[in-house]
């Protein structure tokens, strides 16, 4: 049980489909941390090797995923559909975790804008932490969102959102910069819930520094599709955009996500002509972007934000599958202020990704950046500074 001049935050995560949650998730654990909070970090999604989670410490639930852009249907670790005894024992573990942490902070992210699927839980373990009681209060709850949201087109989905914001939340986070993407772009009803909102800039982890010739990736074009099964189109492409572009004497080095099917990442390393190395995702991206002459990827949060926070040059094809509306908005709204390059995900090409490629070059590296990418550290000014605010308001 932690003690009253120790603060601890329960954050719970359920990536579904793609790791970018989760991936966010560790990146603001990491900023918690280091703002002297402690975290625990729990999650509800498939098991990723190569997690960092930033956290103090992890927990993972029995895991679940949906088999489609849909994420109507959720399957556990076997591929069969979750059954109400599976919900119950989630349910539970839930609950225990609750009762053994009991934070000061519990963080949902995304929920109640988004993961409905896993209200299940959620609204339990909502409803057992606003009931708990000495020795310590009832937490501060929080939800955590990215910039963008996707809308629903439900009747009434915004009236359920703004009534669970009000019966559970004492505050909403909004990891974005307003000058770049107000909230009430993707939430039009924002204003309803202003008292709770505060925009926190972007999260993301520490970048590193560009360095010289010889380091990895250096002057290279990164091509990325994030840790997901999606973004086979983007990558066939660029493969073949290279001959045509104006880089096509530098080695464009193609990153396939960890689920991405083995068979596909098979064809696209056999397929790569001279020039083009194929491999998995690696830890070192990071560093790989802040290298590179030109960054192409999908629009997702987590590397739209790396690739500001580096100042890279960059080509974005945001990924518009389903209801996905979140990364196209992004893109958009970044290309309009000159900070990244845009091809359209239903105009994917070779010949568009090189001469959006070749556009990229002609603009100068931006060291500065010119978007606010201190999310994590302004969260955890923020989530302290409400704690201590509540901790004296008791005695």
């Amino acid at each position: 049980m932690p003690t009253r001049d120790v603060i601890t935050a329960l954050l719970y995560v359920q990536h579904l489909l793609g790791i970018g949650h989760l991936m966010r998730a560790g990146a603001l654990a990491g900023g918690l941390e280091a703002g002297g909070i402690r975290v625990v970090l729990v999650s509800g999604g498939m098991p990723v090797s190569v997690l960092d989670s930033g956290a103090g410490r992890f927990e993972q639930l029995t895991p679940v995923r949906a088999t489609d852009e849909s994420f109507k249907t959720l399957v556990d670790e076997a591929d069969e559909p979750i059954s109400e005894a599976w919900k119950a024992r989630r349910r539970q573990r839930l609950l225990t975790l609750l009762d053994e942490v009991r934070p000061d902070i519990l963080i949902t992210e995304l929920y109640p804008f988004g993961r409905r699927q896993m209200r299940f839980e959620l609204d339990t373990m909502l409803e057992r932490a606003r009931s708990m009681r000495a020795p310590m209060t009832a937490p501060l709850i929080v939800s955590s969102v990215r910039d963008i949201l996707v809308a629903s087109d439900k009747k009434g989905r915004s009236d359920e959102v703004i009534a669970c914001i009000r019966r559970f939340y004492d505050l909403v986070l909004v990891h974005g910069d307003e000058d770049v993407v107000p909230f009430e772009r993707s939430f039009a009803r924002a204003a309803e819930i202003a008292d709770r909102i505060h925009s926190t800039g972007y999260v993301i982890r520490p970048m590193p520094a560009r360095q010289g010739p010889g380091a990895p990736g250096f002057d290279e074009v990164i091509v990325s599709a994030g840790g997901g099964a999606v973004g086979d189109e983007l990558l066939r492409a660029a493969i073949e955009a290279r001959a045509s572009s104006s880089l096509c004497d530098r080695i464009w080095r193609v990153l396939v996500g960890h689920n991405h099917p083995e068979d596909g990442f098979r064809a696209l390393e056999s397929g790569a002509p001279p020039g083009v190395v194929v491999e998995r995702a690696r830890d070192d991206f990071p560093q790989l972007l802040a290298n590179c002459a030109v960054s192409i990827s999908q629009g997702g949060y987590n590397t739209v934000t790396e690739i500001l926070a580096a100042g890279v040059r960059a080509v974005c094809v945001p990924f518009a599958g389903g209801r996905e509306s979140e990364q196209k908005l992004r893109c958009r709204l970044l290309a309009e202020r000159g900070l990244l390059q845009m091809v359209e995900h239903d105009a994917v090409s070779p010949g568009q990704i090189a001469r959006a490629v070749d556009r990229a070059v002609t603009l100068p590296l931006d060291p500065v950046c010119r978007v606010n990418t201190d999310g994590a550290g302004c969260s955890a000014a923020l989530l302290r500074e409400a704690v201590l605010a509540r901790r004296a308001g008791e005695r």
